[in-house]
């Protein structure tokens, strides 16, 4: 059985850090895709980013605050979430892929987390 299993939200004041965490068990993920996303109340789950091998994607809204990145050895997903502001208050979720090819539409992942929450404070 494929598990997903996200880490690392909370609540931060605007300005701070936090590390997502996904670690993948029940697939081998190392030359599938990664990716984040994520769903503000009311919104739909919208793209923040993704990995495949080594190139990635970031949404415009978060390029040059957010980097993912990921740890073959453990099957895990990294997403570095710095300059955070209350706009990127929301659940995140971790969602792989069974191709090599990264993907901004939700669609395009085949199995998902259950979602942590980041919430940020002004």
């Amino acid at each position: 059985q494929v598990q997903l299993v996200e880490s690392g939200g909370g609540l931060v004041q605007a300005g701070g850090s936090l590390r997502l965490s996904c670690a993948a068990s029940g697939l081998t993920f190392s030359s599938k895709a990664r990716g984040w996303f994520r769903m503000a109340p009311g919104k739909e789950r919208e793209f923040v980013a993704a990995i495949s091998g080594s190139i990635t994607f970031y949404a415009v809204s978060v390029k040059g605050r957010f980097t993912i990145s990921r740890d073959n050895a453990k099957s895990t997903v990294f997403l570095q979430m710095n300059s955070l502001k209350p706009e990127d208050t929301a659940v995140y979720y971790c969602a792989a892929s069974n191709l090599p090819i990264a993907a901004m539409s939700v669609g395009r992942y085949d199995y998902w987390g259950q979602g942590t929450q980041v919430t940020v404070s002004s």
